[in-house]
This record gives C-alpha cells, sequence and structure tokens, in this order.
C-alpha cells in the first residue's frame, strides 16, 4: 500500500510500499547446507556470494519424510508404494478437492478444482498450463464513454501484441490463488507468524518454479496483527503465536517477469470481526467497480469512503464506528516496481489524476476501530532498494556486499531481513543501516494505529485491459 502524509492530496514517495506489503526465493526445493540463524540484535556484516542461485529458501516448510507417509518400511509393498507417490507428484493428480474455509471469518469455501493438481498443490503452474493458457481472471465491461471498446477490432489487435505479458501476470495470479487456498488450509490459532510465512513463502517458489528474478516473490509476506496494520512480517527470533482474537492481514506476492500480483485479505476465527472485515471487502469491491479507464482518482476515493463508513462493529459489548485508514491507498504497479508512481485513495480528496489504458493497479482498503490514522512503530523487517536511487560511492565494504547481494537476489523488489539472512547475508544490520543511510534502500516499518484497535484489510489487482478490466487475482475466496 501506499503510505500518505497527512495532507490530503500530498503523497509522500519514499513512504511508498505495498510490501508489505519481494521476493527472492523462500522455501525452495534445493537441499543447502543448514546454517545457524544470528543472536537476535547482532551486528556485523557477513555475505556468502557462493550461494546457489535459489536462495532465499530459509528453513524448508515442514514436510512428512518420504519413508514415514504411510508408515511404509524401505523394501517390498512400501517401496512400491513410494515409487507410485512419486510418480503421482510428477505427473499430476485428480484436481485440487473442495475446500471448506468455515473456520476462517468472511472467506469464502474453494469449489473442487478438476485437473492435473494434486491436494495439497504440488504441481508447479506452469506445468499445469504447458500452452501458457492461464486462466483469466474477473472480466468487467467498461462503462460510459468507454462502453464502446468491447468487440473494438482496434483494442481487440493491441491487446494481442501484449498476449504474453497477460499471460505471466496471469500466471502470478493463479500461483497466488492456490498458494492462498494452501494457506488457508493450514493457518489455525496456536502456530507462530514465522511458521505461517516460511510454509505459505516455500510453496510460492513450489508451485512458480523459482527462477532468479524471472519468477519467484513479489514482495514478503505481511502478517500484521490487530491494530498493525501493514509491514510486519516476522524477523528471525520472533516469537509471536497467532490466537483465536486476533486480526492478521495476510498480504503476498508473486511475480513472473516482473509482473507483480499483489493480493490481501483478512484472516479471523472470532466472529466479532465480520462487520470490520466486511467493511474493507465492500470497500475494495466498491473501488474495483469505480476503477477504470479514465476514472479519477478523487471520485473512487469518495465511493469508497462513503462504503466503509457505513459499517460499525461492535466488538465485546462496545459499538466503534469503522473508518477508513486516511493515510494508505492503493497503487499503480509497474515491472519489478511494486509502487508505479500513482496513488489510489481511499477517502475523497482533490486528487484529478485519471486511471490509463494499460495500467495495473493494487486496489486495497483498510478500515480501523482506531483513529483511522497510521504511523511507523515498532521493529522493521521489510525494506526495499530505491527504483531510481543514484549511484553512490560506498565507503564501507561490507556496504557494498550486501548491495551486491540485494541486485543479485532482489533488485528493485522488496525484501525482508528473514531472507537477508537465508541469502548468507547473517550479520547485515550495520551493512543495511548504511544503504539507508546513503539512500539506496528505504525500510518500510510496521504501520499502526492505536494500541487496542483493529484493523482489517482487502485488496486486488486489477489490468486495465484495451477491451475490459480484468480483476487477474479474483477467487472463490474472496
Amino acid at each position: 500500500m501506499v503510505v500518505e502524509e497527512e495532507a490530503p492530496v500530498q503523497i509522500e514517495d519514499e513512504a511508498e510500499i505495498d510490501i508489505v506489503d519481494a521476493v527472492a526465493g523462500e522455501g525452495g526445493k534445493k537441499k543447502r547446507k543448514k546454517k545457524k540463524k544470528p543472536a537476535a540484535g547482532a551486528t556485523g556484516e557477513d555475505c556468502d556470494d557462493n550461494l546457489p542461485e535459489n536462495v532465499g529458501s530459509g528453513p524448508q516448510a515442514e514436510k512428512p519424510a518420504s519413508g514415514d507417509v504411510d508408515g511404509d518400511g524401505e523394501g517390498g509393498e512400501g517401496a512400491e508404494a513410494k515409487k507410485k507417490r512419486r510418480k503421482k507428484k510428477g505427473g499430476g493428480g485428480a484436481g485440487l478437492a473442495a475446500q471448506d474455509n468455515s473456520e476462517l471469518r468472511r472467506v469464502g469455501d474453494w469449489p473442487e478444482l478438476p485437473g492435473k493438481q494434486t491436494t495439497p498443490p504440488t504441481v508447479p503452474i506452469g506445468k499445469l498450463y504447458p500452452t501458457r493458457d492461464f486462466p483469466k481472471g474477473q472480466e468487467q465491461e467498461y462503462v460510459g464513454s468507454n462502453s464502446y471498446r468491447k468487440g473494438n477490432a482496434e483494442k481487440a489487435a493491441t491487446e494481442k501484441i501484449m498476449e504474453s505479458d497477460y499471460q505471466d501476470i496471469r500466471r502470478a495470479a493463479e500461483c497466488h490463488r492456490q498458494v492462498r487456498r494452501f494457506a488457508q488450509s493450514y493457518i489455525r490459532p496456536g502456530m507462530t507468524m514465522i511458521d505461517i510465512c516460511q510454509k505459505l513463502e516455500a510453496k510460492t517458489l513450489e508451485l512458480i518454479e523459482k527462477d532468479g528474478l524471472n519468477c519467484g516473490w513479489g514482495f514478503p509476506t505481511g502478517c500484521s496483527l490487530n491494530h498493525v496494520a501493514a509491514h510486519y512480517t516476522p524477523n528471525y527470533g520472533d516469537k509471536i503465536v497467532l490466537t483465536h482474537d486476533d486480526v492478521c492481514k495476510l498480504d503476498f506476492g508473486v511475480q513472473v517477469n516482473g509482473r507483480i500480483i499483489d493480493s490481501a485479505f483478512t484472516i479471523a476465527f472470532n466472529p466479532k470481526y465480520d462487520n470490520l472485515i466486511a467493511s474493507t471487502q465492500d470497500g475494495t469491491n466498491t473501488g474495483l467497480k469505480e476503477a477504470g479507464i479514465d476514472a479519477r482518482f478523487s471520485e473512487i476515493g469518495a465511493a469508497i469512503q462513503e462504503t466503509i463508513e457505513s459499517y460499525e462493529v461492535e466488538i465485546d459489548g462496545k459499538t466503534y464506528p469503522v473508518k477508513p485508514i486516511r493515510n494508505l491507498n492503493g497503487h499503480s504497479i509497474g515491472a519489478y516496481q511494486i509502487h508505479a508512481g500513482k496513488s489510489v485513495p481511499i477517502v475523497k480528496n482533490n486528487d484529478s489524476t485519471k486511471m490509463e489504458e494499460g495500467e495495473m493497479y493494487a486496489i486495497e482498503t483498510f478500515a480501523s476501530t482506531g483513529k483511522g490514522h497510521v504511523i511507523e512503530d515498532l521493529e522493521c523487517s521489510h525494506y526495499m532498494k530505491i527504483f531510481d536511487a543514484e549511484k553512490v560511492p560506498l565507503r564501507l565494504k561490507s556496504a557494498k556486499d550486501l548491495l551486491r547481494s540485494i541486485d543479485q537476489h532482489f533488485s528493485t523488489l522488496a525484501f525482508c531481513r528473514r531472507w537477508l539472512d537465508d541469502a548468507g547475508c547473517t550479520r547485515h544490520i550495520m551493512a543495511l543501516k548504511n544503504l539507508v543511510d546513503n539512500e539506496l534502500v528505504q525500510p518500510y516499518p510496521p504501520l499502526c494505529d492505536v494500541r487496542g484497535s483493529f484493523t482489517s484489510q482487502m485488496e486486488h489487482t486489477i489490468l486495465l485491459r484495451p477491451t475490459c478490466k480484468e480483476i487477474v487475482s479474483r477467487g472463490d475466496d474472496y
């Protein structure tokens, strides 16, 4: 999301980041030697430049040992069964089984999806669609003066030119859908936030078939809790555990050839938060409805604000008006650039900027029972190399080494400190601070409303094609 200063129109670029709201490869399939994690607060700067391309994988998500899945032994029928299981994984399964999400508040169920995918998903998206005919998102026609675009031969010809880019976007979107479907099956109270993130991140790399900077993560997994609206992901050593009464905003990205899918939803288990979650679901769908070629940002923001403010929520006997978080916004998305310069407000302002043909946006809304305004607070985990940063002569060798590692594994995609550790930069704090001080890297601390408040989020990526708008990240869940 984009963070906006108090002034209603002016947006401070360096505060923009949706990284929540990044991107090399976590949970990769290549085996690596285990390394010791740094002690909390360790300083110094060590980067290993001789790591395999698939760095950033971190500790693997927990998997049953191949010989223990069904309690089979190493020989006879057990060995034969294991061979069959391996064959099934490589060649595909009977499809994704229907998934009941009733334990999660206001998250839709997934229907059965026939095909070669397994349950849980293990077949990479590219292998499911070898001819690159990836599923389209939800298409919506333009209205008013742009209604002519549907069926227009010239606009259809323009789309054919962009077909390769569209397929990259749809591949990333299908990966996002299947990964979050998987995440919704296992995220439950009692899990640590690190376990939640690493299991999701490993599955992302597995299904997208991580290939350096060509495809992988879009940005770090945001899992902000309660009054924290965005930009929290656990650093190593974080012991926070998800509870039944938490409100978690799960925001993660997938990219193919720099085309980033940015989508988020709210996880809660207690029904008392239903109206808070509904406000951002309704608010984001309102924004998606209003978005389109020639749509003005000010009008989109006004419609979203009216929608969110129509809600109130009763929590533990007290009724709260639901407020849009006025200094958080949606944003345009460019190639390898999570914020491409335009910000979509979620409250009314005087910005007369219009959306244009061919642009891609993250339409996201945030709501709060607090002040409806966030500030930077808590330990920082999110960082990103500044997209148009000028070259700066660095004096510290450790800073030079770290910058080289960032360029190699993340480039201008956002990253988190866990991923630096996994990339071999296990003592990076001072070097990272030096890069920040030299305005080469931007930190993005957690964004928090007042303590004791609760916040919710919903987000989709929308593509403004010449003939129609396509909500590429839409799924049966939200």
